[in-house]
């Protein structure tokens, strides 16, 4: 089964972690639109309140929180979010995903808005880096 993966930013250290969930753990999250507020427990983080900030399709389009909806389309960008120009009164016309999350969405990310107990570095499991083979 495919899973989400949540991107979780902390701005007091300025450091992101990424959690791993399956959807049928969160699928609680599919119908949720940018700026919402969710309870965290759910995802293992107890007493954590974390704001959805964005996140990307299983394509690889950016949700934008001007378009309304589950829908993909083009759109005429002036600056951020998903468009940085290069030069002053740039314009481009870019396909993004709308502000409300569905089960196409594979990342989703948020950042802590309350904090619980115990710090983020206890709660989620750090990955191991690969080692590169050394000649």
């Amino acid at each position: 089964m495919a899973s989400f993966k949540i991107v979780v930013s902390d701005p007091e250290n300025r450091k992101a972690y990424q959690i791993e969930v399956e959807k049928s753990k969160a699928m609680f999250l599919v119908g949720k639109k940018i700026g919402e507020e969710i309870d965290a427990t759910l995802l293992g983080l107890p007493g954590y309140v974390l704001k959805i900030t964005g996140g990307t399709d299983k394509d690889g389009f950016p949700m934008h929180p001007n378009v309304e909806g589950m829908v993909k389309k083009k759109i005429l960008l002036e600056g951020p979010p998903c468009f940085h120009p290069e030069k002053k009164g740039q314009r481009k016309k870019k396909t993004v995903r709308g502000n409300v999350i569905s089960e196409d969405v594979v990342q989703i990310n948020c950042k802590v808005v309350k904090k619980g107990e115990k710090p983020l570095e206890e709660l989620v499991p750090k990955k191991e880096k690969k080692e590169e083979g050394k000649k």
